[in-house]
């Protein structure tokens, strides 16, 4: 991996203050707070679930989770605050462990605010090998440390309804639709007649903007100037297209209006998505009753399917990060142990949830089980994930992708709406991004 000058601007002032430690200076004596840094209850779920209900937290040691939202940077904010001075205070008042995200998880890589896995965690490479290798890609330092480990691989796919399908296309069978998605000239087609059956292809601005933007050739950076990727200008005449002619329901991706038609009455073919937004996005939304059952007659549930869509790509990713300055080395490699090597542990997570976890042999054995999953009706969709998965590379990133993206879905809303022009989204778009990072350039 190349050394990013970047980084080191962005967190330059953390890298100083957090210079030279690492599991030579942790306290022998674990601490009795275990602090964890994270921006959903995702990371909490699993841990919850699949390592401490198994009684592996140590007795007298409590868990404190510090839980921030990711929108407006705000997560990021609060963890390069509380990382600045982390050698400052009592070791039971540091961070033990943080999260981040493929967005910006090049920030945190190619410094020493955190722990190299194999040297200061303890996890051998026979520990690892069966990970993705582009998940360790995205975390591996300009030295070839490795600094975070993840519990999931995230190639992505189409997850639409099995009733829309069978009114629009007379089949909802994966295969079959497939082959009337499979590029975005068919994809174009199908939601032409989508929309003459009453349906929207899409639920609104940014539904296929992850499909395109983890194809682009050129990173959102390069030497401190903002690029505009040819895939980016793509999303934006598809989406302004979408827009015009009623293909989509004008809804921001994350938003209210966007989920309420994926429930029982709701008038979306399908969403873009990987494993985690099928478990812990789409399945949730699907139901009538939140505190229901998840199972067929509870809203939309078991009435989805999954097929790979006219474009391959990955989305997110939760990484886990050691917080150097922790005093509570041998608890973080016990977790990152449990949760992203050992075999059973993730083959118990993608059973119970869906999620496609990050170890190759494991997701082998289920793709050709008979695992079935309720939401998808049945359908076992880890097998449409596994060439995806190991195609995988690590794509163009940069530190700044979250704020930028996040800035460029706002700014060009206007713009598919009609408000203002083009040029005006573009220029907004500039003003948001110089706003938050101010050393970049146009």
């Amino acid at each position: 991996m190349k050394k990013m000058n970047a980084i080191l601007f962005v967190c330059g002032a953390l890298t100083m203050v957090l210079t030279g430690c690492s599991r030579k200076n942790a306290k022998t004596e674990p601490g009795k707070v275990f602090t964890i840094y994270c921006w959903n209850e995702e990371f909490q779920a699993r841990f919850n679930d699949y390592f401490a209900a198994k009684g592996l937290v140590p007795e007298g040691i409590m868990v404190n989770w510090v839980v921030t939202p990711n929108q407006n940077n705000a997560y990021q904010n609060k963890l390069d605050e509380a990382l600045a001075k982390q050698n400052s205070l009592p070791p039971d008042e540091r961070i033990d462990l943080f999260l981040v995200e493929a967005d910006y998880a090049l920030k945190y890589v190619d410094t020493p605010l955190t722990l190299d896995i194999k040297k200061d965690i303890g996890l051998s490479d026979a520990d690892i090998a069966q990970q993705y290798q582009y998940t360790k890609d995205i975390m591996t330092d300009s030295r070839g440390a490795l600094k975070g480990v993840s519990w999931q691989a995230c190639p992505g796919g189409f997850v639409y309804r099995r009733s829309i399908a069978r009114n629009v296309l007379g089949t909802d069978n994966p295969e079959q639709v497939q082959t009337a998605l499979s590029d975005w000239a068919h994809f174009d087609n199908t939601a032409a007649k989508a929309k003459q059956k009453g349906y929207f292809m899409l639920s609104g601005f940014e539904d296929s903007f992850r499909v395109f933007s983890d194809n682009i050739k050129s990173p959102w950076v390069v030497d401190g100037t903002i690029r505009i990727d040819p895939a980016i200008k793509a999303w934006i005449a598809q989406t302004k297209n979408y827009t015009e002619n009623g293909y989509n329901n004008r809804a921001p991706l994350w938003s209210k209006e966007s989920w309420i038609e994926a429930g029982r009455n709701g008038r979306v073919f399908g969403y873009f998505g990987p494993s985690w937004f099928i478990d812990f996005v789409l399945a949730r939304n699907s139901l009538e009753d939140i505190n229901g059952p998840r199972q067929v007659g509870n809203g939309s549930y078991g009435d989805w399917a999954f097929c790979k869509g006219p474009q391959g790509f990955s989305w997110g990713g939760t990484w886990i990060c050691g917080a150097s300055g922790s005093d509570n080395v041998q608890l973080i490699h016990d977790i990152m142990y449990t949760l992203t090597c050992d075999a059973d542990t993730l083959i118990k997570i993608a059973e119970h949830t869906g999620d496609f976890t990050n170890n190759k042999a494991a997701m082998t054995k289920i793709a050709n089980s008979s695992y079935q999953n309720p939401f998808l009706g049945g359908q076992n969709h880890i097998s449409f994930f596994l060439d995806s998965a190991a195609s995988l590379t690590k794509k163009n990133l940069s530190p700044y992708d979250m704020g930028i993206n996040e800035s460029l879905q706002l700014a060009m809303r206007p713009y598919f709406v009609g408000d203002i022009s083009e040029e005006q989204a573009w220029e907004q778009f500039y003003i948001a991004v110089l706003r938050k990072y101010p050393h970049l350039k146009r």
